[in-house]
């Protein structure tokens, strides 16, 4: 805009240039085309417009420069049209004004949108002359605070942060005996475990200072913004000392250097770079405690991981079955319950949940019970959440054919048999042909009741039996088979490609590790160039060995199926009638004494 603004500027005052110049006035002049001339010259500068005349009504006009010169040359050229020349004064007052107008309103108003676009921005680190600034949020002292109370299933991971507020809480106590302040904690696990609630809860228990922001807002476009937002995050951090800072998904800023796509030196690892220095460099950072949140540790740079840096990684997992009974009632404590509902129950059928799914298990379960009008949450609330949150909402307006019913209840059927024989995948919670906002036609979700911290050979086997035994159902009931077990291949495709590569689980490789790594991501600070550790020849014996285990697995979960054929029958025309079916109704089926009642 202001280039614009120059442009106009110059065109303004530049002298006007048409189509008749002052060269070919001379020749004209010399031509003795010209009758008469008529010279208007500017107020006190020597420029002016000469107008000729060649007939009655035929004027032609140009700008000169000098119109002295201009007289010269007339008079040079023709000294019978010397006589002729006629020369007027113009007043420019009135259009220097509009000029002047023309060149400063367009100025004002890029300068006016500048200011505004300023005023769009301030605050938070936004303006536009402040790049460099920290976008860090120091928290308010006087705001509601989050302490160790509010956690819960994460006892030994609140005993090491409980060490870091006692020290800058009575740093006396760790000095005299010569112990120092850890610099960093690293708060490592998977995403919902409650690594920012833990951050959140030392900064409310601490009563210091405490900065927060996302390793996102470090870098920018424009380089070298990162690092000065480093340098400033730390320079208002020693004015405040002691204090913490606390930065949420560090990996986006603190990823491994010099790999990948971008190669080396880039905005991110200058950004990294400083932090570096900052933390354990030359400069003296003495009360300024730094903790870090991640989800991908794989991916960390070295550096940043040495002590000196971060001393202390604490893993921060899914909790056991009495840690989610903690958490739930943390959850539920501005929720009230009705007589029906077992919070350690629930805590034991929710294996592998998080704080941030039973959070949202809950909030579902008071949301159906708001939609139904009444003033407490039943059992029946938190297994309609339970479905929603593990499998997704159910389309149940959505029109099926009658064929495509028949085909996904028997499918399911076949899962939920090889759920309920195999005795380390099950038991059943409930079998489904309603369709789910995932695209899934039908669903069978199992109930798993323990922790398991292993996977053993035996386990994997059975869950790829289990995988398999909708195709099965399949090529046993039906004309045809379909492309509803395409998911289903592929995760069975996994398992035993990773027993056979990963886990030392074939006999014929035996225990050697034949990963290639081809699942890392080049953009996650993996290398671009991938090869695999092996030949050609036992890459074509692990393709055989993964389909032995395949081929074992499909011919003993088709034996099962077959046995219990009947089963298999019943279940899928209770499913027809009834469209979703619970544990215990599914367990009658097995029952060949019981005539199953089925409930309209």
């Amino acid at each position: 805009m202001l280039v614009i603004g120059a442009y106009y500027f110059i065109s303004v005052f530049q002298p006007g240039s048409g189509d008749y110049t002052y060269q070919q006035f001379m020749k004209d002049v010399k031509s003795d085309k010209v009758t008469a001339v008529t010279i208007k010259q500017n107020k006190e500068v020597p420029t002016g417009t000469i107008t000729a005349e060649f007939g009655k009504d035929d004027y032609k006009s140009c700008e000169v420069t000098d119109v002295n010169q201009a007289i010269n040359d007339i008079k040079k050229a023709d000294s019978s049209l010397a006589n002729k020349i006629s020369i007027k004064g113009i007043d420019h007052s009135g259009d220097m004004i509009s000029n002047l107008i023309g060149v400063v309103l367009p100025i004002g108003v890029v300068i006016f949108f500048m200011v505004m676009m300023m005023r769009q921005n301030g605050g938070g680190g936004g303006k536009m002359m402040d790049f460099g600034k920290s976008r860090a949020k120091l928290a308010n002292p006087n705001g509601k605070k989050v302490t160790f109370n509010d956690v819960a299933g994460l006892t030994e991971e609140k005993e090491e942060l409980e060490e870091v507020v006692e020290f800058l809480k009575n740093p006396g106590r760790f000095i005299k005996i010569g112990a120092r302040i850890p610099k960093g904690v690293l708060l490592v696990g998977p995403p919902g475990t409650g690594k920012t609630l833990l951050a959140k809860a030392v900064a409310g228990e601490a009563n210091v200072p405490f900065f927060s922001i996302s390793g996102s807002d470090f870098v920018e476009m424009f380089v070298g913004v990162g690092a000065a937002r480093v340098r400033d995050l730390f320079a208002e951090a020693k004015k405040h000392s002691p204090c913490i800072v606390f930065i949420d998904e560090i990996d986006a800023v603190a990823r491994r250097r010099g790999s990948g796509l971008g190669g080396g030196h880039d905005e991110r690892e200058q950004t990294l770079n400083q932090m570096l220095v900052e933390m354990d460099g030359f400069g003296v950072n003495e009360g300024i405690i730094m903790i870090a949140a991640t989800n991908r540790v794989d991916i960390l740079d070295p550096a940043i991981l040495r002590p000196g840096r971060f001393d202390r990684k604490v893993g921060v997992g899914r909790p056991d079955v009495k840690g989610r009974e903690d958490i739930l009632k943390i959850h539920c404590r501005q929720k009230p319950l009705g007589d029906d509902v077992d919070l350690h129950e629930i805590a034991r059928t929710t294996a592998g949940f998080v704080g941030a799914d039973l959070e949202n298990l809950m909030n579902e379960a008071a949301i159906q019970a708001a939609r139904d009008d009444r003033a407490y949450i039943m059992k029946e609330d938190i297994d309609k959440s339970f479905i929603k949150v593990g499998i997704g909402t159910e389309k149940k307006s959505r029109v099926v054919p009658e064929s495509e019913r028949r085909i996904t209840a028997y499918h399911e059927s076949g899962h939920a048999i090889l759920f309920h024989l195999l005795p380390d995948v099950g038991p059943v919670y409930t079998v489904s042909i309603i369709p789910t906002g995932t695209g899934a036609a039908g669903y069978t979700m199992p109930l798993p009741e323990n922790d398991n911290v292993f996977m053993t050979r035996g386990k994997m086997i059975q869950d790829i039996m289990v995988s398999l035994g909708g195709r099965i159902a399949e090529e046993l009931i039906l004309d045809d088979i379909t492309t509803g077990a395409s998911q289903d291949i592929k995760q069975v495709t996994q398992y035993a490609r990773a027993m056979v590569t990963k886990f030392g689980m074939s006999d014929e490789l035996g225990l050697i590790n034949y990963d290639s790594g081809e699942g890392d991501e080049v953009f996650l600070g993996k290398e671009i160039g991938q090869q695999r550790p092996y030949g050609e020849n036992t890459q074509t014996v692990i393709d055989q060995e993964v389909k032995k285990i395949v081929n074992k697995c499909y011919k003993d979960a088709k034996a099962m199926i077959e046995e219990h054929i009947d089963v298999l029958h019943k279940c899928a025309a209770l499913l027809l009638e009834k469209e979703r079916i619970n544990r215990a109704e599914f367990e009658a089926l097995f029952e060949p004494e019981t005539e199953v009642e089925t409930q309209a």
